[in-house]
């Protein structure tokens, strides 16, 4: 049994298994009987679940009704994972929850993730939420997410990533993805390329559900600290951030609204209202007027961070990038370099992150500082009038900032 925060993480960090099956997972759903019981969208994508989840989550909360929200991955607390009402789920729930079925957690050898799934899945069914928000944590089909028949299944973008588990081509992983799609349950698409299109739409008609292909928003501009854009048939939709590539999830998220209209009534003010919410952290979040973080750790999500800094920031950028090694760092490194006036490469403590020795064909054009805070601190002393990016990990501008906080 675990009895503290502390004991908690620590139980989670040993059960951080490099599993991507279902055989356990299964077996421990089958035995016990667990499912979601309540009313759900289930969330997928390459890039953007998170946010579009939390845009959903807040025009719902702002339209009253009770709504809860997982997502994958978190950040220091495996509190920040739960959401309820607009707050994280309380420790002594959590553990509670954790314990009730602790001693089968482990005779199944349950991952993490896995683990974290039913508390948040067992704690949104006592709490007999209206509707539940819930993000993938990889891929789609064998996602321990995916025990559940959701009112709507959406799939946000589709590029190469996580090959080695979802497919080697952007169709295979399409594929993947779509095994959220349910049974004549509707599925709502972002804007994906020909071939994964094709690979959704196939899975759809295998299920009879409909598919919905997110529509174009217009009018976008800068308007103080917003964006503000139109998406049919609204005008003056307003997201809180200056990152262009959040329209993007904003328009999805209005979509989704207007889909389930006839099972949950939002009105437009409360669609405003949800969609000015604060964003989720760590995606182009100023830590001040100098210095941007941002979890762009793919190429598309780089690509959407470039298009944004190009329209955004009209002062030098120095870039300050570490990433896991399985990232595709061939084409993320000239990206950043063209977007910006320096790149300086590090890394962080974690077991996947890129060493310096990771970096030895990369070492001859970009210069590497094995400790990212001094970094930092002398990229901001040798340009002080500049803006300093720190990007190429969501868990690594999660430890910057941090430590940022610190200074």
């Amino acid at each position: 049994m675990i009895g503290t925060i502390e004991e908690l993480e620590l139980f989670f960090l040993e059960h951080d298994l490099p599993v991507y099956s279902r055989e356990n997972f299964d077996n421990f759903v089958d035995k016990k009987h667990i499912g979601l019981n309540v009313p759900s969208i289930h969330i997928t994508g390459t890039n953007g679940k998170g946010s579009t989840a939390n845009f959903i989550y807040n025009i719902y909360r702002s339209a009253g009704y009770r709504v809860g929200m997982y997502l994958s991955p978190y950040f220091g607390s495996c509190l920040k994972s739960i959401y309820l009402a607009g707050e994280n789920i309380k420790i002594e729930d959590y553990l509670r929850i954790f314990n009730f079925y602790y001693d089968d957690f482990i005779k199944f050898n349950l991952t993490s993730f896995e683990m974290q799934t039913i508390v948040a899945y067992s704690f949104f069914n006592e709490q007999k939420v209206d509707l539940a928000i819930i993000e993938v944590g990889m891929g789609g089909d064998i996602d321990a997410t995916n025990i559940i028949t959701p009112l709507l299944s959406i799939i946000t973008s589709v590029s190469l990533e996580h090959t080695s588990y979802l497919g080697r081509s952007v169709s295979e992983i399409a594929h993947t993805k779509a095994g959220i799609i349910k049974e004549r349950r509707p599925c709502l698409v972002g804007k994906l390329d020909e071939s994964a299109l094709f690979a959704v739409k196939e899975v759809a008609n295998y299920f009879d559900a409909k598919v919905y292909i997110v529509d174009d928003f217009h009018h976008e501009q800068i308007d103080g600290e917003t964006i503000k854009f139109d998406y049919y048939p609204y005008h003056d939709l307003k997201i809180r951030t200056h990152s262009f590539y959040q329209l993007k999830n904003a328009s999805i998220a209005v979509e989704a609204i207007k889909i389930l209209m006839d099972k949950f009534v939002v009105e437009e003010k409360a669609i405003k209202a949800g969609l000015s919410e604060p964003l989720l952290e760590y995606r182009y979040e100023f830590l001040n007027s100098n210095t941007i973080i941002d979890g762009a750790h793919n190429p598309e999500a780089v690509s959407n961070l470039v298009e944004t800094l190009e329209k955004d920031i009209k002062r030098p950028i120095h870039v300050l990038f570490a990433s896991f090694r399985d990232k595709n760092i061939d084409l993320i490194l000239p990206m950043l370099q063209k977007a910006s006036s320096s790149v300086t490469i590090t890394t962080f403590p974690h077991k996947r992150s890129r060493t310096k020795e990771e970096y030895f064909l990369y070492l001859d054009d970009y210069q590497f500082v094995d400790d990212y805070l001094k970094a930092y601190l002398s990229l901001t002393e040798q340009y002080p009038d500049d803006v300093i990016l720190i990007t190429g990990s969501l868990y690594f501008v999660s430890l910057f900032k941090e430590e940022f906080k610190k200074l």
